[in-house]
Formats: structure tokens, C-alpha cells, sequence
């Protein structure tokens, strides 16, 4: 007679929106959203492309859904903090976790984002500028401007042709291109990094001050 009782083999994991939206993420992470579809979603996951569709609505419904994961990553302002301090750690935390996801900065930029953790980060970002004295205008400004350092940097970070480690012999490279009777001080720029008295690393926070220093001045106008 044949034994009766429960099967040891494990039951599948059950499809669900964020089982999807986790592998998506982690597709994105790999290969950018070139190398996101729906058929290569589904393989990934082992199932049919057409089970997705009982959960998402289709790419820009992952593309979306995985954005808003990432901005849900990103520390939010802080009403308890001064403003500066918690601009100033929202900035840093944005590109850190931008950094992470070299997709995510080109694809914040370019689309329409209505998720929840996008809403709450621009809305609590808003609520800090308000709450340090900004007028309705200069903080939509004020975090528009921030935010054009954060993925101006990110994105120059993530794509610049040169390793940090390679400047100066880049530099040394290419200071023939650079004679100084026709451009005097982009060669002794160069000569200062080949020399080793400046190493020629841009710093993401030492741009991020100068906005929020220059911020600072501009509230006490409103």
C-alpha cells in the first residue's frame, strides 16, 4: 500500500508584481533598459511571458515600477534637520544609490515618474525648502538645480571615457593636442595633474556646497 502525506518538494514561488519588478531590477542592473523586455523578464523568471501580464501592463509599467524602487532607496529630507544638512544628505544618498543602478539617473530624467516613493521624495523635498523659508518658486528652483548636479555628475561619473587612476598619464597623453600659445591654460591645467599637484578628481560634494551655499544666499532674498 502506497504511503500517504505531503510531498517534500518545495512548491513554487508564486508569481507575483514584485517578484517581477525585483528580477527587471536586477536585468536593468546587468545589462540597462536596452536589456529589459517582457519574453527576457519571463524567461528569467521561468515562466511564460503572457503569465506577466496578470500582474504588470506591460515594459513601461516594469520600467516605472522599477524606478520608483530605486527612488525608495534614496534618504528623504529631513523636517528636523537644518535644511542645508538635509539637502545635503538626500544629494549624497541619490548618488550613491544612482551609482548602483547606472541606468536609473537617464531614465528618472526622461519620464513621467507618479509612484509613490517618487511623489513622497519630491513632495518632502518641496516640504523642506517651504519649511526653510523658500518661496513656492525658488524651492521648485532650489531642488531642480540640485537635482541637475546629482545627474549631471552621476551620469559624467558612470560614462567618462578615463579611469580616475589614468588621468595623469591621459593627461601626459594627449598635452601635445594642448600647445600653450593656443590654449595656455588648459596646459598648465594638464601640466598640474601630469606633475602630480592636482589629481584632477572632481568632487560630487564640493559642487553640491557650492549650490547649497549659493541657495543660502538666495532664500534671504525671497
Amino acid at each position: 500500500m502506497a504511503k500517504t502525506g505531503t510531498s517534500n518538494t518545495p512548491s513554487p514561488t508564486p508569481l507575483s508584481r514584485e517578484r517581477i519588478l525585483q528580477t527587471a531590477l536586477h536585468l536593468a542592473d546587468e545589462g540597462g533598459l536596452e536589456a529589459l523586455s517582457m519574453r527576457k523578464v519571463a524567461q528569467a523568471l521561468g515562466v511564460k511571458a503572457m503569465s506577466l501580464y496578470n500582474h504588470v501592463a506591460n515594459k513601461d509599467d516594469i520600467i516605472d515600477g522599477i524606478v520608483d524602487g530605486v527612488v525608495s532607496d534614496i534618504e528623504l529630507p529631513r523636517f528636523d534637520l537644518d535644511w542645508k544638512t538635509a539637502m545635503r544628505r538626500r544629494a549624497i544618498s541619490a548618488h550613491d544609490v544612482l551609482l548602483k543602478h547606472p541606468w536609473a539617473a537617464m531614465a528618472i530624467m526622461s519620464r513621467i515618474n507618479v509612484g509613490p516613493a517618487m511623489l513622497r521624495y519630491v513632495d518632502r523635498t518641496i516640504g523642506c525648502l517651504r519649511e526653510a523659508g523658500f518661496s513656492w518658486e525658488m524651492a521648485d528652483h532650489a531642488w531642480n538645480a540640485i537635482d541637475s548636479h546629482i545627474y549631471g555628475f552621476t551620469l559624467q561619473e558612470l560614462n567618462f571615457p578615463v579611469e580616475a587612476s589614468e588621468y595623469a598619464e591621459t593627461a601626459e597623453r594627449f598635452i601635445s593636442h594642448i600647445p600653450p600659445d593656443q590654449y595656455p591654460y588648459m596646459h598648465q591645467l594638464s601640466l598640474h595633474i601630469i606633475n602630480g599637484s592636482y589629481d584632477g578628481l572632481h568632487n560630487f560634494e564640493l559642487g553640491l556646497d557650492f549650490i547649497l551655499d549659493g541657495l543660502d544666499r538666495l532664500r534671504d532674498r525671497n
